[in-house]
């Protein structure tokens, strides 16, 4: 008896093994060069940083290769001809989001612009990003925010110099602040990251405790995304604590709107100065602006617009201290155009080709995607 299960387990353990390559035959499927194990498939490859352990994985193999993280099949592609027909010939093929943990519950339930699978709804929030919130008209609308508040991160960084100017500063908390105050006076017209004690103080503690769970979540690995039976069997534990985040943004979102039209009604004429000022007013399609979609759309803004912005400013200025020649020079630059008694303005930016430049190159070597892969 024996015998006979070792006589019946090979030959399924062999037909296992060579399923991928009759699957890649009859399926005309890219190439898998790599061992591909049982259940795992080829997450023992992954090792930090993802972006540069791919890239060897993609020099040594070849530019598009298919790997196996679990149960989800993964498209590596490498070529940059290859990532232009992917993402411009056949970008509907590819315009689906993997439905993810994080996307369910941060994602409400992946109908946000971020986890949302192209369709109606899809093209709907897009449609309302590109033309009400990233219009020019709008992020001109809130030149005075960004104005005010890189005035306010300067002072604040003079107040933290000795007269010797030997005082460490943490350059990434005070970007990452300035960024989140900026989203937040955009959308409510609020501060929550200032030395000033007054206003409502359970309020900033509520959304500094968001933000914090929030990027500490969202970036956290899931094993459960690609090993479903983990999900089954009740080891993955993060999904109860993004269900918990879940309350508390939905929550504090609400909050806000609902401040926003008690706030607005009998002002029918006052003039919009937040995001949620205007969508609270958009009252010609109801269906496009629920609640749900517009508490979306801010989560996505205070997600997409604030990490990516902090991680190329941190490279730039880095990148600037350990070249002084460039920082030589783009002071120069921005002196002979603004002179001393002003500081940069948006107006500014197409006079100043040498700074225009230092932020395409800080952007090529160290794009905000990849970087937040590390």
């Amino acid at each position: 008896m024996e015998f006979f299960y070792m006589f019946l387990f090979f030959p399924l353990a062999l037909l296992y093994l060579l399923r991928p390559f009759f699957l890649r035959k009859f399926q005309k499927l890219p190439p898998t060069p790599l061992i591909s194990l049982p259940v795992i498939g080829h997450l023992y490859l992954l090792k930090k940083p993802l972006h540069r352990t791919l890239a060897k994985i993609s020099a040594k193999h070849g530019a598009i290769l298919l790997l196996h993280f679990g149960s989800r099949p993964v498209l590596l592609v490498s070529s940059p001809s290859a990532a232009e027909e992917c993402l411009t010939t056949n970008d509907i093929t590819f315009a689906n989001r993997p439905r993810l943990l994080a996307g369910k519950h941060l994602g409400h339930n992946y109908t946000s612009l971020v986890w949302a699978s192209y369709g109606a709804h899809w093209r709907n929030l897009r449609r309302i990003a590109s033309l009400e919130i990233l219009s020019s008209h709008r992020i001109q609308t809130f030149a005075d925010i960004r104005r005010n508040e890189v005035r306010l991160l300067v002072k604040r960084l003079l107040r933290g110099t000795s007269q010797d100017g030997h005082n460490i500063v943490d350059m990434k908390s005070a970007f990452f602040e300035t960024m989140l105050n900026v989203m937040m006076r955009m959308i409510s017209g609020k501060r929550y990251y200032d030395d000033d004690q007054s206003g409502n103080l359970e309020e900033r503690r509520r959304f500094k405790e968001i933000v914090t769970e929030t990027f500490q979540l969202s970036g956290a690995a899931n094993a459960g995304d690609f090993l479903p039976v983990l999900r089954w069997i009740g080891v993955d534990k993060l999904e109860k604590r993004l269900k918990v985040l879940k309350e508390k943004r939905e929550s504090f979102m609400q909050d806000i709107i609902d401040e926003h039209r008690k706030m607005m009604r009998g002002c029918e004429g006052q003039r919009i100065q937040t995001l949620m000022m205007f969508f609270c007013r958009s009252n010609t399609d109801p269906e496009c602006y629920t609640d749900e979609i517009i508490r979306g759309m801010m989560q996505v803004m205070l997600s997409a617009g604030t990490d990516t912005s902090v991680a190329t400013m941190e490279w730039a200025m880095s990148l600037l201290l350990n070249n002084l020649d460039a920082l030589i020079q783009a002071q120069n630059e921005i002196d002979n155009r603004t002179g001393h008694s002003r500081l940069v303005d948006d107006s500014d930016l197409p006079h100043l080709p040498y700074l225009h430049g230092i932020i395409n190159e800080t952007l090529r070597m160290y794009p905000p995607t990849p970087c937040s892969l590390l």
